[in-house]
């Protein structure tokens, strides 16, 4: 008996196939690749371009279309929208070959460095070498089977070269694998020859039935959880180090249900910063380098250390030197093991909400020592009064610092607003300060702090979230990196808030650079000096006016009264809009690192300031330990 076939191209058969792939987990079904964003060259127009068009237009189409402006802004936007949908559904991204698919390598390893779901498909040479060398190829002179879309590999989570139709089969079925598995998930890159892309084939229907992959919670094996409950029984300073696999995993209730039981304090990772609302007692906020003073001290006398969905990246660690108790433990509950296992702990592999909720079954009658809890809660309330100290603002006539920039957000978002951020100095002082209200409201990539990655999310969050306010926190040396999805957000009416902060150049790496010795070299936007630094004055650039001839509304702000009431005004609009302020340094700043981070400082040198510094360096580096 013959089976059923359908005559495509690989194009069409992919786009088809794609828009039949779904995910499922406690009962809600989503679609796996929600839409595809595109920008068309002679690598991918007749293929993947054309299979679009085919696929229809509009919101109801078989496969929505994105039209971007950047190849790595569109990866930024696909990334924004998997980390606000818990990794249940991605974004497909084509691009030509050439410097389209090279683009596309910054926002691959920003979404497998943080876990996050993206499908990569970039156009490539032609299969049949018929045209060799065709225009934009790379000529290896030893591998002729070589193409730019190679450095995708060291990058996706998933690689593979489609050089034959029928290839596409076993390659689409293993590409949707990765991106539904919450352990294995990241970038994913079928690289697709241009002439393979426009040849037909008949497929199998079977190819395009609809497909649900279940997107599994694997609960604790029995022993490693019960050798987890033996060691927070016998803890008498536990803390818990929440990351960002509690959100992927919506084990935000189950995380409060076992503290509430237990009354185990929780620090939190960038990723995993909103697992509790800021006002449970139990909430000291960040942890580590930009962590709270609470948070830090408690973690430096912590006897365990209890990780859910973390990786430990030496901002959460101090590089080695933040957990200072000589018997300190950790027991590590994450869904990968190659995250369960850093620093030698007792691992618990499994999915983050099934994990905590045999934890607190088990721990059932334990409790932390009342004065433990006494003692971090007081910490807590005093972190709080140091908050209220950054933010507050006496005169609305005043130029606003950061801080007070945050404050006065701070008083305008409601619960389920979005904050985004990715590099700079506001990473910083969001980690201190922020109080976040919601599991979803703070949106900071610091795995891999890409800078421009913050309006291109804004558009990928907006996109998941409809309604939702979601605002891009941006600096000047940020916004000059990517402003270009600035008309994507226009051209598709989506009304993503711009806060636009101008201070003058790479204020944080400006800090870093002077602690280090290198006395702020290169990080400041002025024009050359007589001596040939960049000291002279602040160069004329108008950022404001920039965003403005993108096609947003610009709301120019002066005074900290002005912000508050621009504030207002972005949040109530429903079109794009950009809060532009340029901010000062007379007045509260956020308090400064409360743990160390390891930045090494040039051994030998002929100026004074590195000097200095190297000395500081030494004793700072003598305090870091391997936790075997």
């Amino acid at each position: 008996m013959s089976t059923p076939t359908r005559r495509l191209t690989v194009a069409q058969a992919l786009v088809r196939f794609l828009s039949v792939q779904y995910t499922e987990r406690d009962g809600v079904r989503r679609r796996l690749i929600a839409g595809t964003w595109g920008i068309f060259g002679h690598g991918n127009v007749a293929g993947l371009g054309q299979a679009l068009l085919e696929a229809g237009i509009g919101p109801d189409a078989v496969m929505p279309y994105h039209q971007g402006r950047n190849e790595q802004a569109m990866v930024h936007a696909a990334v924004g929208h998997a980390r606000q949908l818990n990794r249940l559904s991605a974004q497909a991204v084509t691009t030509s070959i050439g410097p389209g698919a090279t683009n596309l390598v910054t926002g691959a390893a920003l979404a497998t460095v943080n876990r996050l779901p993206v499908l990569l498909l970039p156009g490539d040479y032609f299969a049949t070498r018929a045209a060799d060398p065709l225009l934009q190829q790379l000529e290896h002179p030893t591998e002729a089977d070589v193409s730019v879309n190679d450095t995708l590999r060291p990058v996706s989570r998933y690689f593979d070269r489609v050089t034959r139709p029928e290839a596409l089969i076993p390659s689409a079925l293993n590409a949707v694998r990765v991106l539904a598995d919450p352990a294995e998930t990241g970038a994913v890159t079928l690289a697709l020859p241009q002439d393979v892309q426009a040849e037909a084939y008949d497929w199998p229907e079977e190819f395009f039935a609809e497909r649900v992959w279940h997107v599994r919670r694997p609960a604790p094996d029995p022993a490693e959880l019960a050798a987890a409950v033996d060691a927070i029984r016998a803890a008498r300073r536990p803390l818990i180090v929440a990351g960002g696999g509690v959100h992927h995993s919506e084990a935000e209730e189950a995380l409060k249900a076992l503290v509430d039981a237990t009354g185990i304090p929780v620090a939190s990772t960038q990723a995993g910063k909103g697992s509790l609302r800021h006002d449970h007692p139990a909430d000291l906020g960040g942890i580590g380098h930009t962590g709270t003073a609470v948070c830090d001290d408690i973690a430096r006398t912590a006897d365990l250390v209890i990780g859910v969905g973390t990786r430990y990246t030496d901002f959460t660690t101090a590089s080695g030197t933040l957990f200072q108790d000589p018997d300190v433990r950790f027991v590590n509950l994450n869904i990968a093991a190659f995250d369960a296992h850093k620093l030698a702990a007792r691992t618990v592999v499994c999915d983050a909400r099934a994990g905590l909720e045999r934890l607190t079954e088990a721990l059932a009658g334990h409790r932390v020592d009342a004065g433990y809890e006494a003692g971090y809660r007081a910490g807590k309330e005093r972190w709080e009064r140091v908050v209220e100290a950054a933010y507050r603002s006496d005169d609305d006539s005043a130029v606003p610092t950061q801080t007070q920039v945050l404050g006065a957000l701070d008083a305008v978002v409601g619960d389920d607003d979005v904050v985004i951020n990715a590099a700079g100095s506001l990473p910083g002082d969001l980690h201190k300060l922020w109080r976040a209200r919601s599991p979803r409201q703070y949106h900071l990539e610091y795995g891999y702090s890409c800078m421009g990655y913050e309006i291109p999310a804004a558009i990928g969050v907006q996109q998941a979230a409809p309604g939702t306010p979601v605002w891009a926190l941006v600096g000047d040396g940020t916004y000059l990196m990517m402003p270009t999805e600035i008309v994507t957000a226009v051209q598709e009416g989506l009304p993503v808030n711009l806060l636009l902060i101008q201070n003058h150049g790479y204020a944080s790496i400006g800090g870093l650079s002077e602690s280090v010795g290198g006395e702020r070299f290169g990080t400041a936007y002025r024009y050359r000096a007589a001596d040939g630094t960049f000291t002279g004055d602040p160069l004329p650039v108008d950022l404001a006016a920039n965003a403005g001839s993108l096609g947003m509304d610009v709301l120019r702000a002066r005074t900290v009264g002005e912000l508050r009431t621009a504030l207002a005004a972005a949040r109530a609009s429903d079109r794009p809009t950009c809060v532009y302020v340029e901010t000062g340094t007379a007045g509260p700043a956020a308090p400064p690192a409360e743990a160390w981070w390891d930045v090494p400082v040039a051994e030998t040198a002929s100026r004074e300031a590195a000097v200095r510094a190297r000395e500081v360096y030494d004793r700072q580096v003598a305090d870091r330990r391997r936790h075997l």
